[in-house]
């Protein structure tokens, strides 16, 4: 027979199930009652070691099954930060879209900045500085909509995935928090939000905005059929590279150097979100192995470095490309593209691809670091060349004085 509970025995507690034995918990306790004395006679000693013997087999059973199975982890809801001040029915659909993780909004709303900077002194005249701070400020809201829209869609893909990757098996609707119905519900929600937002542009900006979300929908899906699915992300996420030209007023199809220069930082883009997903990705290769996802981290694990000084070398590459296009001055070539082949260099020689907290640490922090920097070079060089019209319009208006 088998013993399924725990037993006394001279004040020893034995737990243990399914443990196959050869005596019922009765006769042991019996023996062991009737033995604590010490054995009598040659049968009884045959019997006292008989059951000592088997209470030992038991303890290290017990011992053996408790130290090979681990517990199984339970989800714990938010203690700190913003969720944990959401009310309880708020909190799965805040995770969704992944409030508490605002990382993937910055690596979508940073295209879209570079893209409004770079356009603005291409319009004629210059946009002035409310406009280009005004668009901006939409973008972002715009960005953190459709990051929010794009991880509900993907979880959506992923829902018999996530459950067996160790970072996403909490996720709502992996752990049936949230229906796939609710979670189609809401993404209708968003869209319409997003669109809501897209209408504040200039109407062309429709005819651009639109076509992104075919990216948006189908990146989960080359999860399962490429191991680059990171290019797929790097189109959806790099599509504000394009978008501040029409928010602008500037027309691509009429416009060649605009075209040209957007055309450029857009793929310059791609190659900036391939190169840090590629890091972020490493940190679920284990898990993306056995559950069957594929990445770019799978495919060249052993080359990754070289991959990665591959991708910046194209980014740095086109990116100048495009402030060549777009007219940028020195001050754009000096901090964006030399701060970019700093920060960039600097993040692959230190990356730890092994450790997963320290691939986390530097897809967060590398966000603002290179983000930050190629913004502010933009943001220079348009200001100087905005001082630099105004001071044109101020001679041109003194001269037209004089001559009066």
């Amino acid at each position: 027979m088998r013993l399924l509970t725990a037993h006394r025995l001279g004040g020893l507690s034995v737990s243990c199930q399914r443990l196959p034995v050869t005596f019922s918990s009765s006769t042991i306790l019996r023996r062991r009652n009737a033995l604590v004395s010490g054995p009598k006679n040659v049968a009884q000693r045959v019997a006292f070691h008989q059951t000592q013997r088997h209470l030992s087999d038991i303890k290290d059973a017990a011992a053996l099954t408790a130290t090979t199975e681990p517990p199984v982890p339970v989800y714990e809801p938010p203690k700190t930060g913003i969720l944990s001040v959401l009310p309880k029915s708020w909190v799965p659909y805040a995770e969704l879209i992944r409030l508490d993780k605002p990382t993937g909004t910055y690596y979508l709303f940073f295209p879209c900045m570079f893209s409004t900077l770079m356009a603005a002194p291409m319009v004629a005249p210059m946009a002035s500085i409310p406009t280009v701070v005004g668009t901006t400020a939409l973008f972002f809201t715009g960005a953190l909509i459709m990051r929010g829209a794009g991880c509900t869609i993907n979880d959506l893909w992923d829902r018999n995935l996530d459950p067996h990757v160790a970072r996403t098996r909490f996720r709502p609707i992996a752990r049936k928090a949230i229906t796939p119905f609710q979670g189609v519900v809401y993404t209708g929600v968003q869209l319409l939000a997003g669109l809501g937002i897209l209408v504040q542009f200039p109407l062309d900006c429709l005819f651009y905005g639109i076509p992104s979300l075919l990216f948006v929908a189908s990146y989960p899906l080359a999860k399962r059929i490429t191991y680059y699915p990171q290019v797929m992300l790097g189109f959806t996420f790099s599509w504000g590279a394009i978008m501040g030209f029409p928010a602008l007023g500037i027309d691509l199809l009429t416009n060649q150097a605009a075209l040209t220069a957007a055309s450029l930082l857009y793929t310059s883009n791609i190659a900036w979100t391939v190169l840090y997903d590629m890091i972020y990705a490493h940190m679920d290769i284990k898990d993306d192995a056995k559950a069957g996802i594929k990445s770019i981290a799978l495919k060249h694990d052993a080359q990754t470095k070289q991959v990665l000084t591959g991708l910046a070398a194209v980014q740095v590459g086109l990116l100048a490309a495009a402030g060549v296009a777009s007219g940028a001055g020195p001050a754009f070539f000096l901090i964006s593209c030399g701060g970019t082949v700093a920060t960039l260099g600097v993040m692959i020689k230190r990356v730890n691809l092994k450790s997963v907290k320290d691939c986390w640490w530097w897809f967060v922090n590398g966000c603002w670091i290179t983000g930050g920097t190629i913004s502010m070079g933009l943001g220079i060089d348009y200001l100087i060349r905005l001082s630099g019209e105004d001071n044109d319009d101020y001679k041109t208006g003194s001269s037209e004085v004089a001559q009066q």
